[in-house]
């Protein structure tokens, strides 16, 4: 059985395939962390030493290898992962139960307010612009979010919660 979580940060990716992957008995994976455990420095030191393009590169590769492996897993991919190079064809093609984490802007914003010093995408950007930065975002990536086979909205749900909707919508 293969699942990937796609959805912007904050969304529960992380949170929630933990708790589904123990449901399920398999292993779990953070994309993000599975490429700083094989290139052995973490995401922002590879954009410091290389920049975004090769770590799109690095991050399509990895996802690949990841996707092409034969084991089951819970695949939690980076917020940005679905909207770079082929990254969504690939998963849609190597799983049906590929999720969308939809989670509304509001929401959003109160999650990672808090997060702010941990998530280098947001870390400078004033609480007061945080709502537009955001939403321009999800604009911009809702393309490729959409094209997830399952939807699970997440708004007014707790990580358990979640974990049992998606495991009763698996194909």
């Amino acid at each position: 059985m293969k699942i990937v979580l796609v959805g912007y940060m904050g969304s529960g990716k992380s949170t929630v395939g933990k708790l589904v992957a123990k449901h399920l008995k398999i292993n779990f994976l953070d994309l993000d962390e599975y490429i700083e455990t094989a290139e052995g420095k973490s995401i922002d030191q590879i954009f410091l030493d290389h920049g975004e393009i090769y770590f799109r590169k690095k991050e399509f590769f990895y996802l690949n290898e990841i996707l092409n492996s034969n084991s089951s897993f819970l695949l939690s991919t980076g917020g940005g992962t679905p909207c770079y190079g082929n990254n969504m064809e690939a998963i849609i093609k190597a799983t049906k139960n590929n999720i969308y984490l939809k989670v509304s802007l509001n929401e959003l914003v109160k999650r990672v307010l808090g997060e702010k010093a941990h998530r280098p995408l947001i870390a400078n950007i004033t609480d007061t612009d945080l709502p537009e930065f955001i939403g321009k975002h999800l604009f911009e990536r809702s393309f490729y979010y959409n094209q997830a086979g399952i939807k699970i909205s997440c708004d007014n749900k707790s990580p358990e919660e979640l974990a049992v909707e998606i495991k009763k919508g698996l194909i």
